[in-house]
């Protein structure tokens, strides 16, 4: 039996990379390939077939490549060229797709901005990107306006939709009103600027260890390696519907969601955001056989009553990351979902992993018969100094298998192999910050996940947590800087030292303040919490507030935060009092013993 379900998982192993690799071969192994051309294909071999729908709109294939040309046009109308930046500012929907699309013709970087940012973070995101213009939607007007005082003089903004009244320095124009006067042909040869796989095309953004979010560079040959990845490890099929419920600024659901839709000739059903109550009425209504997801979509379908759709759909798997092993069988059980792909990849590094015979928890796997061919290593990783531990000899330690460390993939800049290229960020310190050298010999580069993670001895590796200062919180990296610069920005606080907690029931570390006041009896909790929801987005805001005297710091002086993510929100270890936002109260409330027990119980969460 054993040698029988060996035989099976590698088979499952070796017939799901050969379907990838069939895939990718043509991006791989020419520079001509890019995301203009893939577009316009797809215009030509699947027409007037249906590509993109949601609530607002529905486009076909040549619909969507037209309404791409409009927005190339528009684009080189205002003076837009290659290698121009435009912050795209905007809720999920078909518009938004058609937007990065049209402005990739031309040779332009979108930045895909988060729509929960607000304040300083927004404005911060907006500017790291260095965009001639912000092109927002109407509804997000309100968010965009506040941030404007921090945004670049020279930035031009744009505003698709009818525009609510808005007092704003800047002046406001509207684009969708504007493309009328356009050709939505193809471009012609003097309109297109020469392309290659190698040109930027998108910044996506990534929490650091450190600071603000950071813009990595996608390339065309990395979202086009997302996009036919992501339908060859699917096995995509042209009668597929997928539905996306994950927001269009991130990889998985911007890109790599996209790819297993279109590639093929399916559908991909745009959901402005998920919704809980309307999750399995959707996949019915709109007949979809696939859709992605990230863990907590997951764990948060769980936990809602049973509805009669969930079981009377047709959907034949499911694919996405971060499906923790507690949730996997039960979700896959209740819901009767055929097969769970999970994978692993960071936005803008090298490293890729699948889990292609859907074994629970795992994020993939990598037999030892083929890891020459994909040069990652999980090396030891030192929690207190967060740097990866060196030998005395002063290289880095490989773990054995059942050691968590740090997982790493090795940078080679060799055309033959682009996919193990680090493209980076727009900030070329923040690049650098991320590479390892000589690492197992003089001078090798190796790009740090921040991932801590484990293999066993059949090659399967298991993601514990994110390594250094930042944590992840429903689904979100959340930067521990970001969150603390925040909060020390309000009056009456002079120290914050900011971590992720494990809350049982739930994914990831929820966030958490050890805080120092000027004065405790005056501290006014409720305006506090409003300064938060006014600086932060949802998933960044701390859950639990610590109040102490002072915050230890190391000799270096660095705050300590071991002690502080052993103790938790746990009232009887630590000093000081501890505070929970409350959801359904609106306030911070204390801590005693019982809430303690009622919130450490995995079925509140579930």
């Amino acid at each position: 039996m054993q040698l029988l379900d060996r035989a099976r998982r590698e088979l499952r192993y070796l017939f799901g990379l050969v379907r990838i690799l069939r895939a990718v071969r043509p991006v791989v192994s020419d520079p001509a390939q890019t995301l203009d051309v893939l577009i316009e294909k797809l215009a030509v071999r699947h027409g007037d077939k249906t590509a993109l729908i949601s609530t607002r709109e529905t486009l076909t294939y040549e619909q969507m490549n037209a309404r791409a040309n409009l927005y190339a046009r528009w684009a080189l109308a205002h003076g837009l060229r290659k290698g121009d930046a435009v912050a795209l500012f905007m809720p999920n929907r078909p518009e938004y797709v058609c937007i990065w699309m049209g402005l990739a013709k031309i040779g332009c970087v979108t930045a895909l901005i988060n729509t929960n940012l607000v304040g300083t973070a927004l404005a911060h995101c907006i500017n790291v990107a260095q965009p001639r213009m912000v092109i927002a939607d109407a509804d997000l007007l309100g968010p965009l306006a506040a941030a404007l005082p921090i945004l670049a003089e020279t930035i031009g903004l744009f505003v698709h939709g009818e525009m609510p009244d808005v007092t704003s320095a800047k002046k406001i124009s509207r684009i969708d009103t504007g493309l009328a006067a356009f050709s939505d042909k193809n471009l012609s040869s003097s309109e297109r600027p020469k392309l290659t796989s190698h040109d930027r095309c998108l910044y996506v953004y990534t929490s650091g260890t450190t600071g603000m979010p950071k813009a990595a560079n996608l390339n065309h040959f990395r979202i086009l390696l997302m996009m036919v990845g992501f339908a060859g490890m699917t096995a995509a099929k042209a009668t597929d519907r997928v539905y996306d419920c994950l927001p269009m600024y991130h990889s998985v659901g911007g890109i790599a969601a996209l790819g297993a839709a279109l590639i093929k000739g399916g559908t991909l059903i745009i959901r402005e955001k998920f919704s809980v109550r309307e999750f399995w009425s959707d996949i019915v209504r709109f007949d979809c056989n696939v859709f992605c997801y990230v863990g907590e979509l997951c764990r948060y379908l769980l936990a809602a009553p049973p509805c009669p759709e969930e079981t009377t759909h047709r959907l034949r798997l499911c694919c996405g990351n971060g499906l923790r092993p507690d949730v996997w069988m039960k979700f896959s059980e209740r819901f009767r979902v055929p097969r769970i792909l999970e994978y692993y990849a960071a936005t803008e590094g090298n490293v890729a992993l699948f889990n292609f015979d859907s074994t629970p928890g795992a994020v993939g796997r990598l037999p030892d018969w083929i890891k020459h061919r994909f040069p990652i290593a999980i090396v030891r990783y030192d929690i207190e100094t967060e740097r990866p531990v060196r030998g005395a000899n002063g290289f880095c330690i490989a773990c054995p298998p059942g050691e968590t460390g740090e997982m790493i993939g090795e940078i080679i800049n060799d055309p033959k192999q682009p996919a193990n290229r680090f493209e980076g960020y727009s900030d070329k310190a923040e690049s650098e910050r991320k590479i390892l050298r000589n690492v197992f010999r003089k001078g090798d580069a190796w790009f740090a996940t921040g991932d801590l993670m484990m293999r066993d001895r059949h090659g399967y590796y298991y993601f514990l947590d994110r390594a250094g200062d930042t944590f992840r919180w429903k689904g979100e990296n959340v930067s521990t800087t970001q969150v603390s610069e925040a909060i020390t920005a309000f009056k009456n606080i002079t120290e914050a030292n900011v971590y992720g907690v494990a809350v049982p029931g739930t994914e990831g570390r929820a966030g958490m303040a050890a805080i120092v006041a000027k004065d405790m009896e005056t501290f006014d909790l409720a305006a506090f919490r409003l300064h938060l929801s006014q600086s932060l987005p949802v998933f960044a805001r701390p859950l639990f507030l610590r109040f102490q005297t002072e915050l230890e710091v190391t000799a270096t002086f660095k705050q300590r935060k071991i002690d502080l993510i052993a103790q938790g929100f746990d009232p009887t270890r630590g000093t000081g009092k501890i505070f929970f936002d409350d959801a359904a109260s609106g306030r911070f409330i204390p801590v005693d013993q019982d809430l303690y027990d009622r919130l450490t119980r995995r079925d509140l969460w579930l």
